[in-house]
């Protein structure tokens, strides 16, 4: 659960490393929650419709769901963009490469595959190594 929010601990971080653990344990994170609510707009259709509705309309139960999603949407898209930047340091390459997500079609499958790779060992322009690799050890 610690690496799922550590992303809002470091809300406008975009300075520093950050392990491939931490983006995808928040990717999980984030798709739990949309889930929730998708399940919860879903209820408030179908109680309207059940209640003789529609089927165009929710019940409150429904806007719980759309009014929690974009909340939460709207609170976890500047941290969902620091650890992204973040894994492009780990990697020792520029956070600015996150603007490949606004290229129509592949952008996203590009960022999907620097997301994929594993950081440099040791240290980098961007700071220490998160895995503590490349580090002086006993035996050095």
């Amino acid at each position: 659960m610690e690496w799922m929010i550590l992303p809002y601990k470091r809300y406008f971080d975009f300075s520093g490393r950050s392990q491939r653990q931490e983006y995808w344990m928040f990717q999980l994170f984030w798709v739990l929650i949309l889930i929730v609510g998708v399940v919860l707009i879903v209820a408030g259709v179908v109680r309207a419709t059940d209640t003789g509705g529609s089927g165009s309309e929710l019940s409150p139960l429904g806007w719980l769901g759309v009014t929690a999603m974009g909340l939460f949407v709207l609170g976890s898209i500047i941290p969902m963009i620091s650890v992204t930047v973040r894994r492009f340091h780990d990697q020792n390459l520029s956070g600015w490469l996150y603007l490949l997500n606004f290229i129509p079609s592949v952008g996203g499958l590009i960022v999907f595959v620097f997301m994929c790779l594993d950081g440099t060992g040791g240290p980098n322009r961007f700071g220490l190594d998160p895995k503590g690799r490349g580090e002086a050890g006993v035996f050095e």
